[in-house]
């Protein structure tokens, strides 16, 4: 857990006596909560002025003794130690449901970043985990609308909670689902045609013949199988619509000619793709 202590974030002293004040017994477990107003990210050197900005709001706006959570988490994941595992938080709504369960905020608002990022729900399930372990407090996980009428701590925290707060899992993408933009596309494309198409061959019919390009293969336009329609419907999608019909009925020969052009291509694009993302 990346703990954020009161010391490191710059916490005003607690009022006495009432900022001194114990639980009395082991919590049955963790209540979740939001900011409840519009809420903009920041950079994390900034989240622990935000921490001191809801302590002075606690303190000298509402009149508490202290910030009210027990622990604060932003979306960089720092988790914030407000009144911490041993003092009675003041959020919850009232005495007795400050006394059951911790009070835990993730920094989220009812409007402009009102989703958790993943990171905050790694850093709130941390803090989940160090309350039960060390409180101590129980497996009990819910929210600041149980049991006190408030739509906090909103709709998707709520609905995580209510699922167990499960740490999220993020997919490694595949390299074949790197994004290209149509801009990088059209330049492959433009690239494959010009190698393929500057490629000198060697005629079917005449092997020991002159080598020649690929546009002198023209006369040889009869595509004899539909193999050979298919690597050329690939063709026309890799290259866009770069190519003329000319150019295309000769490509169609030197497939129907040499069945192996269709996997050259290929190789060619795959050659500039390689080489943009090493760029």
């Amino acid at each position: 857990m990346q703990l954020v202590t009161r010391a490191q974030w710059g916490a005003r002293a607690y009022r006495l006596p009432s900022g001194a004040t114990l639980y009395s017994r082991p919590r049955r477990g963790v209540k979740l909560h939001y900011l409840g107003t519009p809420y903009t990210d920041r950079p994390h050197d900034r989240c622990d002025d935000y921490v001191r900005q809801i302590q002075a709001q606690h303190m000298d706006g509402n009149g508490w003794s202290d910030i009210g959570y027990s622990f604060l988490v932003c979306t960089h994941g720092y988790v914030y130690e407000g009144r911490g595992l041993r003092r009675r938080n003041s959020a919850n709504g009232s005495t007795s449901l400050n006394e059951q369960d911790y009070a835990v905020c993730l920094l989220v608002g009812s409007s402009g970043l009102a989703e958790p990022t993943n990171a905050q729900l790694h850093g709130t399930r941390d803090a989940i985990e160090y309350c039960r372990a060390e409180g101590p407090a129980g497996t009990w996980l819910g929210g600041h609308r149980d049991g006190y009428a408030t739509s906090c701590p909103g709709g998707p925290i709520y609905a995580w909670a209510q699922a167990g707060a499960p740490r999220p899992t993020t997919a490694t993408p595949e390299e074949d689902d790197v994004p290209l933009t149509d801009a990088e596309i059209k330049k492959i494309a433009v690239a494959a045609r010009e190698e393929v198409w500057g490629v000198q061959w060697k005629s079917p019919t005449d092997p020991d013949g002159p080598t020649r390009s690929a546009a002198t293969f023209e006369r040889w336009a009869d595509v004899r199988h539909q193999r050979e329609m298919e690597q050329l419907a690939a063709i026309r999608a890799a290259a866009g619509a770069t190519l003329t019909d000319e150019q295309l009925a000769a490509l169609a020969d030197r497939v129907a000619a040499h069945p192996t052009l269709a996997e050259r291509i290929a190789e060619l694009v795959a050659d500039k793709l390689a080489a943009r993302l090493t760029d």
